[in-house]
């Protein structure tokens, strides 16, 4: 009786660890779909509210603008007098046009530029999670921008904006009046393919990644073979031209700066390289302040 006694408490135990276990297991799983949909649906783009918050105490109030080119929806933010020359920023992967913020409030700049920085197709309010692979497509849809503003610009491009604006001054050079590569992604030789970034490229696991790394993860895969695409295009490069970088990057080898010495050969860039790493515009503004500077120089001389 005492042996029936003690299975049947056992039983009764284990059911109940049974029924505990599937209840976490349950709850475990109900919390881990919450937490993919929160992530997924992540927007870290300033609303207009924040937007205007941000530049309060300036003189000049900023223009939010959305223009549609080929059924795409390209965001901006300008600010500045429309009589002074343009500094077009262009983000990296991921980004968003507040990437540089700190530069659109710098006084020198803003005394001296009309300042314009863009969410590139697929980004912040331009269509995030809506990826844009082709380098070609990328420029002329940042082109657009220029074109709505009525300006020619000096470029800056970060990290993944290197090539676009590079692309921008082959294609569009009556747009470009200078160039300047930060930390810039522009050797095709140099850029590896992941082994994590090719499963989430598939719809069946794509879903999990929040929209901005879903379209990070597509144009970096098509990268490669983009740059390949340019490589023989870069001596139509003729603008003023800097290329910043840290010896320290290791997101972006430095080799992309000698790589772009070496190809540039219809102009003589300025190599600015520094025991510094990928984050140039948070952690470094100053040297791409000082650049922006001495490019508008070379253009007014």
């Amino acid at each position: 009786m005492l042996t029936l006694y003690i299975e049947s408490l056992n039983k009764c135990l284990m059911k109940k660890i049974l029924k505990f276990i599937k209840w976490i297991t349950i709850s475990f799983g109900v919390l881990i779909v919450i937490g993919l949909i929160y992530i997924h649906n992540l927007d870290f783009s300033l609303n207009e509210e924040a937007i205007e918050n941000a530049f309060a105490d300036l003189h000049y109030s900023p223009k939010e603008n959305f223009i549609m080119v080929d059924d795409r929806t390209i965001h901006y933010v300008a600010i500045g007098d429309t009589s002074n020359p343009t500094v077009l920023f262009v983000h990296g992967s991921p980004g968003s046009w507040d990437n540089f913020l700190g530069f659109m409030r710098h006084a020198d700049l803003l005394n001296n530029f009309r300042l314009v920085s863009v969410d590139r197709p697929g980004f912040g309010k331009s269509e995030s999670g809506m990826p844009e692979r082709s380098l070609q497509q990328q420029a002329m849809l940042i082109n657009s921008v220029l074109e709505v503003e009525g300006s020619s610009s000096i470029l800056v491009g970060h990290s993944y904006g290197g090539p676009v604006i590079a692309k921008m001054a082959i294609d569009y050079p009556d747009k470009v009046d200078g160039l300047i590569f930060v930390a810039a992604s522009i050797d095709p030789e140099l850029e590896k393919t992941k082994w994590f970034q090719i499963p989430v490229h598939y719809k069946i696991l794509s879903w999990i990644l929040p929209d901005m790394l879903y379209s990070t993860n597509e144009e970096i895969l098509a990268l490669k073979e983009e740059l390949k695409k340019m490589e023989p295009h870069w001596n139509k490069i003729t603008q003023p031209t800097s290329i910043i970088q840290g010896k320290n990057d290791n997101l972006v080898p430095y080799e992309n700066a000698l790589f772009g010495e070496r190809v540039l050969t219809d102009t003589e860039p300025n190599l600015v390289i520094r025991d510094i790493n990928h984050f140039i515009p948070w952690e470094n503004p100053n040297l791409i302040i000082q650049e922006t500077q001495r490019v508008d120089s070379l253009i007014n001389h």
